[in-house]
């Protein structure tokens, strides 16, 4: 679509771009969703800073694990250049890891710092999309739907837009129950629901998906499990929290 943008003599990788703005644009997100939650603002900020860096940091450490021998006649390499080469998975798995722990430290409650923590997600997730979508990585089926986009000189399913809006739908959803939430982790976990439910329908569109032997889109797999999870766990706990409040009253 568009790799790059050419400024004079510099040639900037829009991707790049994409993820650095995107970056700093959802830990102010973060920042200011911890302040509405009455949370403080600067621990909560430091776990999703701490996320970021330890994902960038894993995801790139995974990469030359597995591709050792690629790197044993040239260590510099494994720090430079820095704009390919990372394993999402790894830096999904570290930087989680990493965010739990420096939860723990501090003391945080689980629930309500995950609720500040999810818009900043979301973000995180679309930047990935809109990154993917102008970089040209990854590409949508064969479509003829009006606003089918041009790809490989084919016209496909803008399948990075619909996950955008995938993800800015769920971010509706935390916006329109930030103040009506019965206990806290409800805001992570309905929207977190709704974005899997999202990327569940839209991962169908998806010509390049991750797929198991037998076919089956490993996306489509996760979403469905986190989709019934927090589902589960959100019924669950705010059946338990108005029970809670039936026996204050009578009490």
């Amino acid at each position: 679509m568009i790799p790059a943008i050419s400024i004079g003599p510099l040639v900037l990788p829009t991707a790049g771009l994409v993820y650095i703005l995107g970056a700093w644009f959802s830990l102010s997100l973060v920042e200011r969703t911890a302040k509405h939650l009455n949370l403080n603002a600067e621990k909560v900020y430091g776990v999703a800073a701490t996320a970021l860096f330890g994902g960038l940091v894993g995801a790139r450490l995974t990469f030359v694990a597995i591709y050792w021998r690629a790197f044993t006649d040239n260590l510099l390499g494994i720090i430079w250049p820095l704009n390919t080469g990372y394993n999402l998975f790894g830096g999904l798995v570290i930087g989680a890891a990493a965010a739990f722990f420096y939860g723990r430290y501090h003391q945080l409650k689980p629930g309500e710092t995950l609720d500040a923590l999810a818009p900043g997600l979301f973000m995180v997730l679309m930047v990935v999309s809109l990154a993917d979508f102008l970089a040209g990585p990854g590409f949508g089926t064969l479509s003829r739907v009006p606003w089918a986009i041009t790809q490989y000189s084919m016209r496909r399913h803008p399948v990075q837009i619909y996950e955008i809006l995938v993800g800015a739908t769920a971010l509706f959803v935390w916006w329109r129950l930030r103040d009506q939430r019965l206990f806290k982790g409800q805001l992570f976990l309905m929207s977190v629901s709704i974005y899997s439910g999202g990327r569940l329908l839209v991962d169908a569109f998806r010509d390049n998906a991750w797929v198991t032997s037998g076919g089956y889109h490993i996306v489509q797999i996760i979403c469905l499990i986190m989709m019934i999870g927090g589902l589960y766990l959100a019924a669950n706990l705010s059946e338990k929290e108005i029970e809670r409040r039936r026996e204050n009253k009578t009490s």
